[in-house]
């Protein structure tokens, strides 16, 4: 193939070309004696690399690299730490991400207990007739059930006794339910008579009283409490929306995050992005799916978006690609997405390379719902269907890594453990034939994410030209034991040539402390 060999000449000519310029340039930045993975098929092993301004300039040597440095070039010793491309996340929800910083964390409760004292403590701490907020909780991950219990969750009684003057809105970690007490359900205007909404259940107990969870579009209802609440002004829903952006932003680059598809935000939530953009403020690169909007407004404003969970959603979202595809067939390079392909019957696998769709997934979820999906689907369904990553690259479909943050951690490494180790916190290897090598592994998050995104020519490898976003890990999770890669933690975060993350340690702390040269 002509251009395939055109496009390999050119790039290797670019990278001698770089090396051999670099007696004449300097870097702003150079990072010496790593051990870079570099996701370049091309050059996948270095040294070293040098930066220009907000952009790779060379990867290679010691040797090599050692030119760059001028009197003004920030050299970094990584003392043979690893060096990788910047995490992108393929699949997290960003503003719910920094929002989860303000509420009440409720990702570590073992039991109700737990949360019920969470509650108490901030009602405590708040006027009369405030909302109070968490989000995170997970009955599946309890020690034991609730008693009295309706489907594994309580019922609302149990959260009065503690929140009887404050509202109370208790967000599933799935998104998809909230748990309220009597106060908010009565602000409301929730009780016993009142209907499901279309695409969404108020449970009930026995007696046909809500119990306080509300699942899919019946947390809806919850609006009309909080229209009833005091609302902030316009100034102050500015400033907090920044906030959460900052405070996303933050956890991000400390995880390594230097890119994030957000998987959507309304029309004005972009536009917010957009605004902070152009001001320099946004923290993170992102890359914004559209949700939230109308069928109409949709319609007007972009071609689509999907979410597919379940063998049978997935098969019905590649149905829907498959007409679509036919139907215009001089359509090219779409690289159109089914999000959270994570049960897939085995015959549909090969469908995602016949019609070019990425499979996006999150490999943490194998963490955290291993121990509890045969219980859904049974061991054999569980087996034969529950990401399929193996299978998947085997057929050679495009596959992505994410978090699906805040439903999890935004920390990559969990979610790569996951991918390759498919070992749950209880130590069961779920499914262990869909494991994937760390080649693999560390492709998906990087290399894999930015083509999602259209954008592999600019990021998601270290290669000269691309993007200066690299992460340094205090563990190389490329060689480790496997049972080390949880402990690795992210040591520096640069984005676009600039160091936005730098982990304190023992060895930083006595690096500041030193007295410096007068």
């Amino acid at each position: 193939m002509p251009t395939l060999r055109l496009h390999l000449a050119a790039l290797c000519a670019a990278f001698v070309a770089n090396t051999a310029s670099a007696q004449q340039s300097r870097a702003d930045l150079v990072l010496l004696h790593g051990d870079l993975f570099t996701v370049d098929s091309q050059h996948p092993r270095a040294q070293a690399v040098a930066v220009r301004g907000d952009r790779i300039a060379a990867v290679g040597s010691d040797a090599e690299i050692q030119g760059w440095v001028g009197p003004r070039t920030r050299v970094i010793d990584l003392r043979g730490r690893l060096a990788i491309p910047g995490f992108i996340d393929g699949h997290g929800h960003y503003t719910a991400l920094g929002e989860s910083k303000l509420v009440l964390d409720l990702t570590k409760a073992r039991t109700w207990d737990d949360i019920v004292v969470q509650v108490r403590d901030a009602a405590a701490a708040a006027k009369p007739g405030t909302l109070i907020e968490g989000r995170g909780w997970h009955q599946e991950k309890w020690t034991h059930a609730p008693a009295p219990n309706v489907e594994g969750v309580p019922l609302h009684a149990s959260l009065d006794a503690v929140s009887a003057r404050n509202p109370v809105v208790l967000e599933h970690a799935s998104g998809h339910a909230s748990f309220v007490n009597g106060a908010a359900l009565r602000l409301a205007g929730v009780g016993r008579e009142t209907p499901n909404p279309a695409g969404g259940e108020i449970v009930k107990d026995s007696s046909g009283e809500p119990t306080g969870l509300l699942k899919e579009s019946a947390q809806s209802l919850i609006g009309r409490a909080r229209a009833k609440l005091p609302h902030l002004t316009k100034q102050e829903e500015e400033a907090r929306f920044r906030k959460i952006v900052q405070l996303a932003g933050d956890d991000a680059l400390s995880k390594g995050v230097t890119s994030f598809h957000d998987a959507g935000s309304s029309f004005a939530t972009i536009d917010g992005f957009k605004q902070l953009a152009r001001e320099g403020k946004l923290p993170v690169r992102l890359y914004v799916m559209v949700r939230f909007e109308s069928d109409s407004t949709l319609d007007a404003k972009l071609d689509g978006y999907l979410h597919a969970i379940g063998d049978r959603a997935n098969r019905e979202v590649l149905d829907t690609y498959q007409r679509i595809f036919r139907d215009n067939a001089d359509a090219h390079d779409l690289r159109w997405r089914i999000e959270h392909a994570q049960h897939i019957d085995p015959l549909d696998v090969p469908r995602f390379k016949a019609l070019g769709v990425i499979a996006s997934m999150q490999g943490v979820h194998t963490i955290s719902d291993g121990p509890w999906v045969a219980k859904r689907l049974g061991e054999e369904r569980a087996r034969r269907t529950s990401y399929p990553w193996r299978s998947l690259l085997d057929a050679g479909a495009v596959v992505t890594n994410g978090t699906d943050t805040p439903v999890e951690d935004v920390d990559p490494i969990m979610s790569f453990y996951g991918s390759v180790t498919r070992k749950t916190r209880e130590g069961v290897v779920f499914v262990p034939e869909q494991r994937v090598t760390r080649d693999e592994g560390l492709r998906a998050y990087t290399l894999n994410n930015a083509y999602a995104a259209f954008e592999e020519k600019e990021k998601g490898s270290l290669t000269p030209g691309k993007l200066a976003d690299i992460v340094v890990l205090s563990k190389n999770i490329m060689t480790a034991p496997e049972d080390d890669i949880p402990s690795a933690r992210v040591d520096l975060t640069i984005l676009g040539g600039k160091v936005r993350y730098e982990r304190r340690t023992t060895t930083t702390a006595a690096r500041e402390a030193a007295p410096r040269a007068p």
